[in-house]
């Protein structure tokens, strides 16, 4: 800023200070009032919704799918789009930190006297892209599908069907939740988009032996399946091979 742009600047102060009100008591008392209604819509909410509250604490269970508090959904969520290991210290300390570090140091840095958005489109775009960004991972970090559940219709020719394909299919279902075959593919909505392969339509592309071979004699780090009892492997591959 220059000196006739300061000289500028305090004049149009000057005058808008002069035409303004005291801080107190009117902008003290428009926040207090604020301060109340939003305090009393909570209080309202607190006692007609009532708090969520989960099933009892079992320290013994294996299946529990813990989530962060929703203003932590869209950290959550980036840590679901960062798959590296070596940079996961960079999404969960790196990038939070330099933003509020960023954020304090806005007064210093930024020193330009023009507040209207329009007049500051580097300033605003990088606002409206931080909003938007955040809002996107917050809903994708809120929807997203948990490891250990299979949320998908099931295919019209397996209920057709019916019988023993249909129980194989939803018994197959229920061990692919509860092994952790979501913790590196994707199946429907749930699951991870990586390491490993989507798994939605997997029966379209390979066979049954082919699956059962690879559940055998899996790629690495997938661990091989062999061991599982033969009537838990074979309900694995008919839900697999139904996948199309």
């Amino acid at each position: 800023m220059n000196l006739r742009q300061k000289e500028q600047y305090l004049r149009e102060y000057s005058i808008l200070k002069s035409q303004g009100k005291p801080f107190y008591p009117y902008a003290v008392a428009k926040d207090s009032l604020m301060a109340c209604v939003v305090m009393a819509v909570i209080i309202t909410m607190s006692l007609v919704l009532g708090a969520e509250v989960g099933p009892k604490v079992n320290p013994a269970t294996t299946t529990y799918v813990p989530r962060p508090d929703w203003y932590f959904f869209f950290l959550f969520e980036l840590l679901r789009v960062i798959k590296p290991p070596s940079i996961v210290p960079l999404a969960t300390i790196g990038i939070p930190t330099v933003c509020m570090i960023l954020l304090f140091l806005l007064p210093f840095y930024d020193r330009g006297p023009e507040r209207r958005p329009e007049r500051r489109p580097i300033a605003t775009t990088a606002g409206i892209f931080t909003i938007c960004a955040m809002a996107i991972l917050t809903y994708e970090g809120g929807t997203a599908g948990a490891p250990t559940e299979v949320n998908l219709p099931t295919p019209a020719s397996v209920q057709q069907t019916g019988g023993t394909l249909l129980a194989q299919f939803k018994a197959g279902e229920a061990v692919v939740a509860q092994v952790g075959c979501e913790g590196c593919h994707k199946i429907g909505d749930n699951g991870n988009a990586g390491p490993g392969p989507n798994l939605t339509h997997i029966g379209a592309r390979i066979p049954a032996q082919g699956i059962a071979r690879t559940l055998v004699n899996p790629t690495a780090p997938m661990p091989s399946f062999k061991n599982l009892p033969p009537n838990k492997f074979d309900d694995i591959v008919v839900f697999l091979s139904s996948l199309r």
